[in-house]
């Protein structure tokens, strides 16, 4: 049986005899209210095999492949609730994971193909087996809908098929791509999701419908500001040893507080200075360690419209910036103080970073005032213009993210500063990433509001070829018309395009691919990236089993060894 093309894909045949009586069952809960209130204490007595865990936030959406969704909930869910093919192993090498996987390999080079095989007990927790449907349905979404996280991967797909009733999923490429051990994690349900209303904007927005993990949730409650998840009882391996986890919603200091009274028995939570002090005040009842996320916050100056398509404009913002005044009001002095980003593609925590070229940390306003003037501006008033044309950009960040709105907000001051106007907008991040930042063919309408400064995180997780790719990689070109960005960035460099190419197919090692993209990267102020994301684990010593996890995971990776052994 073979699937081709997005939404006429043939699958009757494998639904009937894969997932039976389980696509009739369990429709997406309905929408909850989605106000939080904070919540430092229990209202009943502690159950002694559950372990409570504070955090910032419990708000979603909650699907881990939309760039709009990313934060550390996001993360923690996704490790204890959907199934992965192969998850990072203690030095972020991708391990097979063999309670989902018999066996995942290349089969054939030519063409490229890889054979997965599914144990026959992996199932949804509506008694759906997970299948080869829900490989078909990533594919198709991953490979088309904007705002991805890690879209490059999968658009080298060009059919997949499927026998033994879906447990057996063959998938072919059109190229070479020694990559793809990072796809397929973080399986959805096809059955319950294919055709939920509103699509795949909706997909995980307010719950999860159905689970394939360790853990089942029971609940999640955003006026109280809790995530209740239960051990699973149809999880077909190893059950974990504790009965509940719940996720709750404070402050620093409540945090802090639930703690010290042992309400919490460990936190992820990214605190300012002032909360890392609180937390350090606990003494040696806690452990507390910096675990870095799978993001870094980044600057994007988007050479999309006519002032930014001036690389001199460009380079001129970049030389008002203060990125140490940037990275202190977006962690106030927390865990991601320490990991300054300064390499394009490769993230602080990653496994062979280097610094390829760090910025000036402070301003430089004569260049940036020789820059404006090559470009053709001159000083008018408070400002710069050129001719009767002033110079005035827009800079967007994610509504709801308080660290990339008080950086928003510091960058505004910095340019203002250089006679540089701008105007601050916050959408919502579904808005931002699957919109105003979705990639356009040229001969698209323009969205509704032209984005020239984007202060958002960048996905810095899986496999780093594909991240080059997804992030600073062009639409393939088709013939007779010009290839165009297929990135938040906006931006499309063929020669940068020709070097992301070898890489993908394996022609060339990620470390000569690094030498030739991060200077071009670097010489045309595309990106400017400032911290890599980072919470602080704090964990009291009556828990055992609780790590940092592998890079890129976080701690709910190792949730399924989490105990209290004075319960």
């Amino acid at each position: 049986m073979r699937f081709v093309g997005r939404r006429g894909a043939r699958w009757v045949a494998v639904v009937a005899a894969a997932v039976g009586v389980g696509a009739c069952t369990n429709a997406p809960p309905p929408p909850l209210v989605t106000t939080e209130v904070a919540r430092t204490q229990t209202t009943k007595a502690p159950n002694p095999n559950e372990a409570v865990v504070g955090v910032d936030s419990v708000a979603g959406g909650y699907n881990p492949h939309k760039l709009s969704d990313q934060s550390t909930i996001t993360t923690a869910l996704a490790q204890v609730l959907l199934p992965s093919v192969f998850r990072p192993g203690p030095d972020g090498t991708p391990v097979l994971d063999r309670t989902l996987m018999i066996s995942a390999e290349v089969t054939s080079a030519e063409p490229y193909t890889v054979t997965y095989q599914l144990r026959a007990e992996a199932a949804w927790s509506d008694s759906a087996p997970v299948a080869a449907e829900d490989f078909v349905y990533l594919w198709e979404q991953l490979r088309e809908e904007p705002g991805s996280t890690d879209s490059a991967g999968y658009r080298l797909i060009s059919n997949i098929s499927a026998r033994d009733a879906g447990r057996v999923v063959e998938v072919t490429f059109s190229q070479p791509y020694p990559g793809w051990r990072g796809l397929f994690a973080n399986l959805l349900p096809a059955h319950l999701l294919k055709d939920i209303p509103g699509g795949w904007a909706n997909v995980l927005r307010e719950n999860f419908p159905v689970t394939a993990g360790p853990f089942s949730i029971k609940g999640i409650d955003r006026d109280r500001g809790e995530v209740v998840l239960e051990r699973n009882d149809r999880y077909w391996s190893t059950p974990v040893p504790l009965d509940r986890v719940i996720l709750r919603r404070a402050d620093a200091a409540g945090i802090a507080s639930a703690l010290g009274s042992g309400h919490d028995q460990l936190a992820l939570t990214a605190p300012d200075a002032d909360g890392l002090t609180a937390m350090a005040n606990l003494g040696l009842s806690v452990t507390t360690t910096t675990v870095p996320r799978p993001a870094v916050a980044t600057v994007l100056l988007r050479p999309v419209g006519a002032a930014m398509a001036d690389q001199r404009i460009r380079s001129a913002v970049v030389a008002l910036t203060d990125r140490e005044a940037l990275v202190k009001a977006g962690t106030g002095g927390g865990p991601g103080s320490t990991l300054p980003a300064n390499a394009q593609v490769l993230a602080p925590s990653a496994p062979g970073y280097t610094s390829t070229a760090a910025p000036p940390a402070k301003p430089d306003l004569a260049l940036a005032e020789s820059l404006l003037t090559q470009a053709g501006y001159t000083r008018v008033n408070e400002g710069w213009a050129l001719g009767a044309t002033p110079l005035n950009l827009v800079i967007a960040a994610p509504a709801g993210r308080s660290a990339y709105i008080d950086m928003a907000r510091e960058l505004q001051r910095q340019l203002s500063a250089g006679g540089v106007q701008s105007r601050l907008i916050t959408p919502e991040p579904d808005q931002l990433f699957t919109d105003l930042l979705a990639p356009r063919p040229a001969t698209a309408a323009a969205p509704t509001e032209q984005v020239d400064l984007v202060v958002a995180p960048q996905p810095a997780a899986g496999d780093p070829v594909t991240a080059l790719a997804t992030r600073f990689g062009c639409t393939p070109a088709m013939v007779g018309a010009a290839a165009t960005a297929a990135n938040p960035a906006g931006f499309c460099d063929q020669t940068v395009q020709d070097t992301i190419d070898k890489a993908l197919t394996g022609t060339i090692a990620l470390p000569e691919a690094l030498s030739l993209v991060e200077p071009t990267l670097w010489s045309r102020a595309i990106s400017l990236p400032l911290y890599q994301e980072a919470d602080a684990l704090v964990v009291r010593r009556e828990m055992a089993g609780v790590t940092a996890g592998p890079p890129g995971s976080g701690p709910f990776a190792t949730a399924p060894q989490w105990r209290r052994p004075q319960g």
